[in-house]
């Protein structure tokens, strides 16, 4: 089976600079794709492109087996979701009226327009006007309209943005749910703890080059960051922080009964055989890199290679 969306060495220059810079990228069906990297780092670009707004300058794009931007560009809209990082409706509508409106676009049932209120929890205010709708409204307004018509692939711009913490995590679970029954999404967002537990893969951009892809273990391993190892318990009275062999493990007291370790990954067994024999450690605790941490790593690594410097 073919990817649902393929890029092969696509760039984007517009007006002397370049928005995007061959990248390759395969994205399969059922996957959740999280699109990361500084403010000009491509993210809404790459998006552009799937969606047939943008036509690249060179390299070959597919999505749902055609280009976007050509006589396909009237299938692909019909299996497709899109979010923007900013929602704009007609005030003066009320959101009944807008999802029903984005129905009859989309060939979609009205039935499910009252369903999808329903969903992100705006039955009870969906005969008021759009402009007495706050930001977070809108926002849920907004996934209501991508979601309409069963899409097999959604895009989402920033699209927590104005939500609150439940509604946050309903919306990730909506991502999840969707996954699951087949549907790819590609989403970006600058709150990578909320995004982590819910992506299959994530693509770090900058300067519209790609920085680093992969699954979270995948970009680990490739990092080969120190893990953080939290030793809990009645450790006030020993001085055991020094009889570490290996510099590259650094401990550090939180507290005096916690101590927090900076560990190789290579040297995790090691340094848990020997905290479970010290007397009184009660609880360990292994936090590998997260993805903010990875993030924060390729960026580094990025910018170095484009001004040449040593690492």
């Amino acid at each position: 089976m073919r990817p649902i969306i393929e890029l092969h060495d696509v760039s984007l220059r517009q007006g002397g600079l370049t928005r995007l810079a061959g990248l390759d990228l395969a994205v399969e069906e059922g996957e959740v794709l999280a699109l990361l990297g500084h403010n000009g780092a491509g993210k809404t670009t790459t998006m552009k492109l799937i969606l047939g707004l943008l036509t690249p300058s060179a390299g070959r794009l597919e999505v749902l087996g055609g280009r976007p931007d050509g006589r396909h560009a009237a299938v692909l809209r019909r299996h497709l979701g899109y979010l923007p990082e900013n929602v704009s409706f007609y005030e003066q509508l009320t959101g009944r009226e807008v999802l029903h409106f984005f129905a009859r676009l989309k060939r979609a049932a009205a039935g499910q327009a009252e369903e999808l209120l329903e969903r992100v929890g705006l039955a009870t205010a969906a005969g008021r006007r759009v402009k007495t709708y706050s930001k977070g409204m809108r926002q849920r307004l907004g996934l209501a309209q991508a979601l309409l018509g069963a899409p097999r692939l959604l895009l989402l711009d920033e699209p927590t943005t104005g939500l609150d913490p439940a509604a946050t995590r309903d919306f990730y679970d909506t991502v999840r749910e969707l996954g699951e029954r087949g549907c790819t999404v590609l989403l970006s967002s600058h709150v990578l703890p909320g995004v982590e537990p819910y992506i299959d893969r994530a693509l770090i951009l900058g300067d519209g080059h790609r920085l680093a892809l992969g699954s979270l273990d995948g970009l680990r391993t490739e990092a080969a960051l120190p893990l953080t190892i939290r030793a809990r318990g009645r450790l006030a009275d020993r001085d055991w922080r020094t009889t570490w062999e290996d510099a590259r493990i650094v401990a550090r007291p939180l507290n005096g009964h916690e101590v927090s370790l900076s560990v190789p990954a290579e040297c995790k067994l090691a340094v848990l055989r020997r905290l479970t024999a010290i007397p009184g450690v009660e609880d360990i605790e292994l936090q590998p890199p997260s993805l903010e941490t990875l993030y924060a790593h390729f960026s580094r690594l990025g910018t170095r290679e484009r001004r040449g410097d040593a690492p």
